[in-house]
């Protein structure tokens, strides 16, 4: 059961992380105008609503009022639209938040300032001296991030129905199941672990001057 699960979880918390870069980037490089504030605005909300809110209303709008996407169950990509995009909200508002700081500041250093009368590109400035600095803060959370994702999976799935770890593991507890939730709780501990070890080994690459 577990091997069974784990597949929809990992897909759940890796698409989630990935949701926030995009925003980032776009208010960093917009940073004091409309588009900048309209962004960071939505990205507080976001990261203020928990996701056993965010769930239901994205369930009740898009699959039972619009009938766009399906309501619960695993059954192709479209399953996964609504609970990635509920899973990821909160932390893709901190993300944004973050990622949008460290990028603000990257950009007005004197060396990606003297970048451009070189004759570089934005995307080469954005890309080659901009980026890597600016993630810095990012992996300070992604730690946290990952296990909060764990946990945050339980709800969505419960709602979504999708045969996750989290569902198996209201299941195991419902039906004191206990080597299946012990099974559960010991492969979450070892998954934070190494997220944790993953985002700290990040941070000494983006940072050099951390392996000191």
């Amino acid at each position: 059961m577990i091997a069974q699960g784990l597949p929809v979880s990992l897909a759940l918390g890796g698409l989630a992380l990935f949701l926030g870069i995009g925003g980032a980037v776009i208010a960093g490089t917009h940073a004091g105008g409309l588009v900048d504030r309209i962004i960071m605005v939505k990205a507080t909300l976001l990261t203020a609503i928990p996701t056993f809110v965010t769930g239901p209303a994205l369930e009740l709008v898009f699959a039972l009022w619009l009938q766009w996407l399906p309501v619960s169950g695993l059954d192709g990509a479209a399953s996964l639209v609504l609970p990635v995009i509920a899973l990821a909200l909160p932390v893709a508002g901190a993300i944004a938040r973050l990622a949008r700081a460290g990028l603000a500041v990257a950009l007005a250093q004197d060396h990606v300032l003297a970048a451009r009368p070189r004759g570089l590109s934005p995307r080469s400035i954005l890309l080659r001296h901009a980026l890597r600095p600016a993630l810095v803060p990012v992996m300070s959370y992604l730690g946290p991030a990952a296990a909060g994702l764990l946990t945050g999976a339980v709800v969505i799935e419960a709602v979504f129905g999708l045969p996750g770890l989290g569902r198996y593991f209201v299941q195991g507890a419902l039906n004191r199941d206990y080597p299946l939730v012990l099974g559960v709780v010991i492969l979450y501990a070892a998954l934070i672990l190494l997220f944790n070890l993953l985002a700290d080994l990040a941070y000494g690459w983006l940072d050099p001057r951390v392996r000191g």
